[in-house]
């Protein structure tokens, strides 16, 4: 007998954007207050897994075609390239420049080096939370 998820699925629509958009909002903000790309990607990761609690994995995967076990390779390398960045410009290790500008409708913003390496570590996260649970979840 099949079950009638109507109102899981539709409500999961829109708990995982909710969802996904306060990660958002947390990798950002975590260079002045607690929050960054480990926080940001288990929350990014939570969301796709409330996907797959009202979804199969069939119908998640054909929605997010995403191979996690890339998107876990570039995030680690894009992490090391950035905090071995700082040896080329003879600065020590994991040293971050910062410099502000004036970018159109934000006004004057401070643009960080750390940022690259949060999206890194953001990618690592959601790609190595993503492949746990899809070799969990897998019917092989």
């Amino acid at each position: 007998m099949k079950t009638n998820d109507v109102i899981l699925q539709t409500t999961t629509k829109l708990i995982f954007f909710i969802i996904f958009l306060f990660s958002i909002h947390i990798f950002f903000a975590g260079h002045y207050t607690p929050g960054g790309g480990f926080v940001g990607g288990l929350l990014t990761a939570s969301g796709i897994v409330l996907l797959l609690l009202a979804f199969d994995l069939k119908t998640v995967t054909t929605a997010l075609p995403i191979n996690y076990t890339v998107m876990t390779a570039v995030g680690l390398l894009l992490a090391i390239a950035t905090a071995a960045g700082s040896i080329f410009f003879n600065v020590p290790f994991f040293t971050h420049a910062f410099d502000y500008f004036e970018l159109p409708l934000l006004g004057k913003q401070s643009l960080h080096t750390a940022m690259l390496f949060d999206t890194g570590v953001y990618l690592v996260v959601v790609g190595v939370t993503m492949t746990i649970i899809q070799s969990i979840g897998a019917d092989d």
